[in-house]
């Protein structure tokens, strides 16, 4: 017998390729996309739980750090401005954002955020700064770089 019988097959081509659709990974994907927020959140809500504002008869002090603490007092008579922001969601829910323009190095304007009852607390510290300021005869003087000429 001949080969010339036999029929040559064809050459091999392909029919069909693809791939596995990611939707294999949906459970994967979805359990990071739930999991790894959950230690960023779990730090603010520490950070937030960590930090500590004190208001004395002389002194706002601020405290804050997770595992290294940090001390910082203002002397209330170095408080220039007071203001109080209550964004819409803050307003229902009773809070305030106090922020204090003072004359203190380290921390020349200090925020105070979501604080409970901020018109009560912004009033307490208004009263305690002008107390501070009479007692010690502190007065403010603004100098502008026109005065100086």
């Amino acid at each position: 017998m001949s080969n010339a019988s036999k029929p040559v097959p064809a050459p091999e081509a392909p029919i069909w390729q693809g791939r596995s659709s990611q939707w294999t990974n949906f459970i994967p994907f979805a359990l990071c996309v739930l999991i790894l927020p959950i230690p960023w959140a779990a730090y603010r809500w520490l950070a937030t739980r960590c930090t500590k504002f004190v208001l004395t008869s002389q002194r706002l002090r601020l405290e804050d750090g997770i595992l290294s603490r940090r001390f910082d007092d203002i002397e209330l008579y170095r408080v220039k401005d007071i203001t109080l922001d209550q964004p819409f969601i803050q307003r229902l829910v009773g809070l305030g954002t106090i922020r204090l323009l003072t004359s203190d190095a380290s921390h020349p304007t200090l925020t105070l955020p979501a604080i409970a009852s901020p018109m009560e607390v912004r009033d307490t510290i208004r009263q305690q700064v002008e107390l501070m300021r009479r007692e010690r005869g502190v007065r403010e003087l603004d100098v502008s770089d026109n005065d100086l000429l």
